[in-house]
């Protein structure tokens, strides 16, 4: 069964779980997010930034798919995020413990040595993010909050 099947199988992980990355660059997985890819059938990811604010922690399959999506697309800019996915992303296999190593490059850059992360999941990957993003990123939600859900609803949000 392909990817695509299988998260539609499985029951997602729910909100925001805090967490933390170590000093040796491990973040500990929280039991929702361990059990969604063992659902899935994943004991390894691929974890990566494609905007230099969110970490993107991709089950392998999944982020095979988006290499795929990369070598088709014919927008210019699909180029540009492969390379920035690969310059600095790499495989990781979930431990015992359930952590996995977020790449030194990746964890220096965003800020995230030995720093909580915030956690959620979406369409398929698990998104990391540092206190300040999340902070950014809760202010905006926050401020469209109203605009935003007027709009949804009438696309059809319940």
């Amino acid at each position: 069964m392909d990817i695509e099947a299988r998260l539609t199988d499985v029951e997602p992980p729910r909100g925001f779980h805090q967490a933390r990355v170590d000093e040796k660059g491990r973040l500990k997985l929280p039991s929702v997010f361990q059990q969604f890819l063992k659902a899935l059938g994943e004991d390894a990811v691929f974890i990566t930034t494609l905007d230099m604010a969110t970490v993107r922690i991709y089950p392998t399959s999944l982020w095979k798919q988006n290499e795929i999506f990369f070598e088709n697309a014919k927008n210019p800019a699909a180029e540009q995020a492969s390379f920035l996915a690969n310059m600095y992303g790499a495989d990781s296999e979930i431990d015992g413990q359930g952590r996995v190593l977020i790449p030194q490059e990746l964890r220096r850059d965003l800020r995230l040595e030995n720093q909580p992360v915030w956690l959620g999941q979406y369409k398929g990957r698990i998104n990391a993010y540092g206190k300040d993003e999340f902070e950014k990123r809760a202010t905006v939600a926050k401020a469209n909050a109203q605009g935003n859900l007027i709009g949804l609803e009438n696309e059809g949000l319940k």
